[in-house]
């Protein structure tokens, strides 16, 4: 009961507020962000009532393996994008697109944070302005996808958003890792180039060999179930082996072996979607079976948000800084690469703009960062920040872009919805 009560809230208050933001035509997920923030420590959770809410930051990191989990699950869906078919049409525009704005926004952060770093640099260590940058690189697919499927958005900055939404972050890992070496050299004042090159292309590529294997073995032994119901348990199965699998690390002389969870579980659902002929109809049930759990991940992550931040100057004007100079590589890094690949219009115009959202894969690589000590304090710090801004501006600026590129159809009204207007009139 101590445990489920706080998620049955949580659940019930997601839910309830996406009802009144529905009202304004805001993103659910929005709701969802917002309805953790007023049941978190920093609102209901600051009086003090116990088993009620969540009155700590760690009562919230209790529920981490459900988040974990909800990851596993966004990104065996964005696997999903991976078909051959559907490579063959946008595969090359999307790698470069990826690959180039994820850059362009490490370069405007570096230079942005490096030169505030020379204006105060007790405020904003050398080693807290790189790892910034790298960190700037990441996109929450979570948001993203959870905005496409509630509006059923469809058409070419749809079909060219997903993909480049999971390439991204695998760019993300190389990049941070680059940083993170250069940074910790200069806080340690010597350079290793194994943790700098060697250990980022070994979390990738280990990582995709390991969700290629899971997604073949998965294929095949859902060959020998036939029952709807027990499909999708076997996908739920293979989903949690490839996220507790990606928590194993090894140490092999100087190399450290890792895997990227995000990347093993959606390397599985890019093997399994090719392999299998029926896997867009376990996909589809595999979603409406992981709705709640997506609104429980949205949930504990507004919960999951520090406002103490907010206490210091120094730590909310970098914040600016990253989230102003962020934005400007995504949008611009995005538009320069649309146009050199020849991609429509809608994508050229809009295509940055739903690539801000930011969160679990940023958080996660701050974490990473607060082994610097006092520089990774202040990473930490900016990075729960821009994500606190990101979480509540971008997905609904995702569903304008979306909207003005004409991909989310207006819904048609219902018998009752055109009775109730009728007597209105």
């Amino acid at each position: 009961m101590e445990e489920l009560l706080p998620l049955t809230l949580a659940l019930f208050a997601g839910l309830m507020l996406s009802r009144l933001t529905k009202k304004f035509n805001l993103p659910a997920v929005t709701a969802y962000l917002v309805a953790g923030i007023l049941i978190g420590p920093f609102c209901l959770g600051a009086l003090g009532i116990d088993k009620l809410g969540f009155t700590s930051l760690d009562g919230v990191e209790h529920y981490d393996l459900l988040s974990e989990v909800a990851l596993g699950f966004i990104a065996f869906t964005m696997g999903n994008e991976f078909r051959v078919e559907a490579l063959k049409k946008v595969g090359r525009q999307a790698a470069v697109i990826a690959v180039f704005q994820a850059l362009v926004a490490t370069v405007f952060v570096d230079a942005a944070l490096i030169g505030l770093h020379f204006l105060m640099p007790h405020k904003l260590p050398l080693s807290a302005a790189i790892t910034l940058g790298a960190i700037a690189t990441a996109t929450a697919p979570a948001a993203t996808l959870m905005v496409v499927k509630q509006y059923k958005a469809d058409g070419p900055l749809t079909r060219m958003l997903l993909p480049v939404v999971a390439l991204d972050d695998m760019v993300g890992l190389v990049v941070f890792a680059i940083s993170f070496g250069i940074s910790r050299a200069i806080e340690q004042g010597h350079v290793e180039l194994v943790s700098i090159v060697v250990d980022p292309l070994v979390e990738v590529v280990a990582s995709l060999l390991l969700g290629g294997v899971i997604g073949y073995a998965f294929h095949f032994i859902e060959q020998f179930f036939h029952s709807r119901t027990k499909r999708m348990s076997i996908s739920v199965m293979f989903v949690f082996l490839a996220v507790s699998l990606s928590q194993l690390h090894a140490t092999i002389g100087p190399v450290t072996l890792g895997f990227s969870s995000l990347l093993v579980c959606m390397a599985m659902g890019t093997v399994f979607c090719n392999l299998c002929s029926f896997s867009e109809e376990l996909m589809d049930r595999v979603d409406r079976w992981t709705g709640p759990l997506m609104v429980l991940f949205f949930v504990l992550s507004g919960a999951d948000l520090n406002f103490t931040v907010f206490a210091d100057w120094g730590i909310i004007l970098a914040g600016v800084v990253y989230i102003l100079f962020r934005s400007l590589g995504k949008i611009y890094g995005a538009n320069l690469a649309a146009r050199f690949t020849h991609c429509e219009p809608s994508i050229q115009k809009y295509l940055g703009i739903t690539l801000l959202p930011q969160a679990g894969v940023s958080l996660g690589m701050s974490l990473t960062a607060m082994s610097l000590g006092a520089s990774g304090t202040i990473i930490r710090n900016v990075a729960l920040f821009a994500v606190l801004i990101y979480e509540l501006v971008g997905p609904l600026m995702t569903r304008i872009a979306l909207q003005k590129a004409g991909e989310i159809k207006e819904r048609p009204l219902t018998d009752r919805e055109k009775a109730a207007l009728a007597g209105k009139g």
